[in-house]
């Protein structure tokens, strides 16, 4: 004859298991917001960035960074009352980095993309660009439409990693495309010749006219997308998401988003800071 179960008793002996393996976890006392108890207790703010695309990032002749990003993480350090320690590495380890706890956040023109929100957490935008071209003043007409450079013989350079190399992979695949680790590799392939163009965001293009007028380069008007530019937090610490997506809030509807904005876009006495 089958045992009678007792289901009463075995309910009740879940629960206990239940219960009692959370207060094991409760003994251990996790912490809901592990980076940002991190940065208060060190007192200190780490940002990663390439610091090399103006006029968001870069460096200064004098070493230090300067850029829109840049005083947002300021900003960003004196809400927290702690110092702010910039960390410059190559677009392509920012992720990486931020992954492995060695930098609390990112501000260095990334695009918000649907695969990087994946892994990471974005908040804002705080800032909208978008694909754009810069090349000879000469070579213009040759790179007016996406249609124009989709050729083997069309030498383009992009950034390793950005949203750049996969617009060109994506919109222009018969080209022929070279990776740089930085921007500043990239438009010297422009200038000397090595590529015909280079693709990256419009502001990076718009810059580097100001910056080489001797150069003679062209970029277009308008860019060819649209590219929401956030910052990167690591997705496991609720109350950092909170806090920057709320401070940034205050910023825009005071205005302080448009004032940086103004300061670094539409003045370019910055460029004799640059080496």
């Amino acid at each position: 004859m089958r045992k009678k179960v007792n289901w009463a008793a075995l309910v009740i002996a879940l629960v206990l298991t239940a219960v009692g393996g959370q207060g094991f976890a409760a003994d251990k006392n996790p912490s809901v917001s592990p980076v940002l108890d991190r940065i208060m207790a060190k007192k200190e703010l780490v940002v990663g960035t390439a610091a090399s695309m103006p006029p968001l990032n870069m460096k200064a002749k004098d070493g230090q960074f300067i850029g829109m990003e840049m005083d947002l993480a300021r900003i960003f350090a004196l809400g927290m009352e702690v110092k702010l320690t910039v960390k410059p590495m190559p677009f392509n380890e920012l992720l990486p980095a931020l992954k492995a706890g060695k930098v609390d956040m990112v501000l260095s023109a990334m695009t918000m993309t649907p695969t990087r929100n994946f892994k990471v957490a974005f908040v804002c935008p705080y800032f909208a660009s978008g694909k754009s071209l810069l090349t000879k003043t000469e070579n213009v007409e040759s790179v007016n439409e996406i249609k124009k450079m989709n050729s083997p013989d069309k030498v383009l350079v992009a950034l390793k990693g950005s949203t750049s190399q996969s617009f060109v992979e994506k919109m222009i695949p018969k080209a022929k495309l070279v990776l740089a680790d930085d921007y500043d590799r990239a438009v010297a392939m422009v200038r000397n010749g090595q590529a015909l163009a280079m693709v990256a965001d419009y502001p990076i293009c718009m810059v580097s006219v100001y910056r080489y007028p001797d150069a003679k380069l062209s970029t277009p008007d308008k860019p060819f997308s649209y590219e929401p530019i956030g910052v990167a937090l690591p997705p496991n610490d609720p109350l950092l998401i909170n806090w920057v997506q709320n401070f940034l809030g205050a910023l825009e509807k005071d205005g302080d988003l448009k004032v940086l904005e103004d300061r670094w876009f539409k003045s370019t006495g910055w460029v004799s800071l640059l080496p």
